[in-house]
């Protein structure tokens, strides 16, 4: 079971943060307040912020919830093929179903171009045939757009970046902090750390793209 804390001027504001930080719905969690933070005398003087700590419900994978994983497969599979014959680039594109999820990876010389700066590219192709899907199908389910496995190798990095910056934290005694990072990156960040009892993280800045700074805790 993960979990997860969250500050915020209010406990909404907290839950808010969570759910954006997370990238699920306010559905998705439980919520357990810590503090429910006070505004004090005037909005000035003992004011405290809400705290709280955050559970991500299990996913229930059912055959109810995505009862079409063939037809489902097929029309993501046919929408990535259709784009790429327009941009025009030559790739196989291999799909399968995982967890209710439509899975699809494209291989070949030059898809490498289809990844994009950090990914963007990639993340706006899923996004693409994520609604064509969504809206063939009817309901939303969702479709996983992978590159020569880039996914999976950007978490081994993002992994081993969150590990090498802990360790620098805890070895220099003060926070340290990652490059600006989106929300799905920031969050392998988290969990790759939150099992450390000598480190905290949090996120930091404005817009989609923050920092995560990793806190080595007192002792």
């Amino acid at each position: 079971m993960q979990e997860f804390e969250f500050e915020g001027k209010t406990t909404e504001e907290a839950i808010e943060k969570a759910c954006a930080e997370l990238q699920v719905s306010r559905d998705d969690i439980e919520v357990e307040v810590l503090e429910p933070g006070s505004a004090g005398i005037f909005g000035i003087v003992g004011t405290r912020k809400a705290k709280i700590k955050v559970i991500l419900k299990k996913e229930e994978v059912e055959e109810e919830i995505y009862p079409e994983e063939e037809d489902g497969l097929s029309i993501a599979k046919k929408a990535l093929e259709e784009i790429l014959a327009l941009i025009p680039m030559e790739g196989k594109v291999e799909g399968y179903t995982e967890d209710g999820k439509i899975m699809l990876n494209v291989e070949g010389d030059k898809s490498g171009l289809l990844i994009g700066r950090k990914g963007r590219t990639l993340d706006a192709l899923q996004f693409i045939v994520n609604k064509i899907v969504n809206k063939s199908l009817g309901k939303k389910v969702q479709v996983v757009v992978d590159v020569e496995n880039y996914r999976q190798r950007r978490r081994d990095s993002l992994i081993q970046t969150a590990l090498r910056l802990g360790d620098k934290a805890k070895r220099i005694g003060k926070p340290v902090a990652t490059n600006p990072l989106n929300a799905r990156d920031r969050r392998i960040i988290h969990l790759a750390l939150k099992d450390d009892p000598d480190l905290d993280t949090r996120s930091r800045g404005e817009g989609l793209l923050k920092k995560v700074i990793i806190i080595p805790k007192k002792k």
